[in-house]
């Protein structure tokens, strides 16, 4: 027998999914891309991810399936090479989300304990160690990796939510509240392309989809489940950048930029305030990697069962799906080999494609569904405005996150071509 999911815990599989590692990835990105605007760039992002849970909130209430995001495209567009090819985006989108994860934990760790004097050679031996690590624990145990998510989700939110409230406190009379003036804003164009380039911070939510078909009283507790989780993390991170930019100058969340969160700690609680949100963000990296290292290789074993990978794809290697072994060594190789924002591009382009196509799906479906046409036709328009946007803004500044990116979707759709027609064959 599956054991029910409950409202409460259908709320934390979602919140648990975006409050992972990506707000202490991006965040110093985003000031970078938006400066003042900080907040509003994660405003736009989450506007986009909310329009986007009502499509997830429509497919998962008429298709409930473990298999989410892969099976709502398959049930829109049939087993095609288009479909395949999306899905197999998806999974790539999953690895370039747990590089971005591991990349976090490379640049919190050394500011806790520092392997050897070089910042640089520990962050890679960080990076790789905990991804290795991970891998261990999910070929180890399916259990361990529940319920180390669900004591990471407490922990994480505890410190986050206390690090808002003295952080607001700690902003009267600080001298770097001017910055959250309209005068430090980036132009709209600009605000609107850093709230796409940290997008990778939202897109969690699509894990409650894989939950769905044993969430208790689906009919009421499926959009509950998205709305809550997806509003509760837009107030949750929009609070986080405006104490952020008001407590440090643009200069030092430069400087600090991969650890960006644990520098805003410092003003108030000093070195103490540093330490525990780095073992907050030690946390949560963990446990994203740890959770997103099953999810991907669950992504590759549904497609290759829907016939859109090679069936070698369903063998087993101690007792894990292959896909585990193969999505961390591409893992490894990703974060070893990219740059922070090469890697956030690469994911948020590779997620506003799949949300894009899932909301396309739920105008498409929208008669079956019982949805308003016109909400899943807005997120699709405004997910493929998103991806031009990202990639136009993207290209003059950081032309290898845009070129990886193409290259990748290629690959995908090449790989499923190649496919079908030995197949056929």
């Amino acid at each position: 027998m599956t054991k029910k999911i409950s409202l409460r815990d259908a709320i934390s599989i979602g919140i648990g999914g975006m409050v992972g590692g990506g707000i202490f990835a991006v965040l110093g990105l985003a000031v970078s891309l938006a400066k003042g605007g900080t907040p509003i760039a994660f405003l736009f992002a989450g506007i986009l991810a909310l329009i986007t849970s009502y499509s997830y909130v429509k497919l998962s209430k008429k298709y409930p399936d473990r298999g989410g995001t892969v099976k709502f495209i398959n049930q829109g567009f049939g087993k095609t090479i288009f479909s395949g090819g999306m899905n197999n985006l998806l999974w790539v989108s999953y690895i370039i989300m747990l590089s971005l994860y591991a990349s976090a934990f490379g640049s919190y760790a050394p500011n806790l304990l520092e392997i050897t004097h070089d910042k640089n050679m520990d962050f890679h031996i960080y990076a790789s160690a905990i991804i290795i690590l991970a891998t261990l624990i999910n070929y180890y145990s399916i259990a361990v990796v529940g319920k180390i998510e669900s004591y990471a989700v407490i922990i994480k939110l505890v410190i986050l939510i206390a690090f808002i409230f003295i952080g607001a406190y700690g902003l009267i009379g600080n001298p770097n509240m001017f910055q959250l003036a309209m005068s430090e804003w980036e132009t709209p164009i600009k605000l609107f392309a850093g709230g796409m380039v940290i997008f990778v911070a939202y897109e969690g939510f699509e894990l409650i989809a894989n939950a769905a078909p044993d969430i208790v009283d689906p009919k009421k507790n499926i959009p509950r489940a998205y709305y809550y989780s997806v509003i509760f993390v837009i107030a949750l991170y929009i609070i986080i950048a405006f104490v952020t930019v008001g407590s440090l100058p643009f200069q030092k969340i430069a400087t600090a930029q991969d650890y960006v969160l644990a520098e805003a700690a410092k003003p108030m609680l000093g070195k103490i305030g540093f330490s525990i949100i780095t073992v907050a963000a030690l946390i949560s990296t963990f446990s994203a990697i740890n959770a997103s290292l099953y999810g991907g290789s669950r992504v590759n074993f549904e497609i290759a069962e829907d016939d859109e990978l090679p069936h070698n794809f369903l063998a087993k290697l101690w007792n894990q799906p292959i896909g585990l072994l193969i999505t961390a060594i591409a893992t490894l190789i990703l974060v070893n080999v990219l740059e922070l924002e090469s890697i956030s591009t690469a994911g948020s382009v590779g997620f506003l494609l799949i949300f894009g196509v899932v909301n396309l799906v739920g105008f498409r479906l929208s008669k079956e569904t019982g949805a308003h046409k016109t909400i899943p036709l807005i997120g699709f328009v405004l997910c493929l405005l998103a991806t031009l946007v990202l990639i136009a803004q993207e290209y003059a500044s950081n032309t290898t996150g845009v070129v990886i990116s193409m290259v990748l979707i290629g690959f995908c759709f090449l790989v499923e071509w190649i496919y079908k027609k030995t197949e056929k064959n």
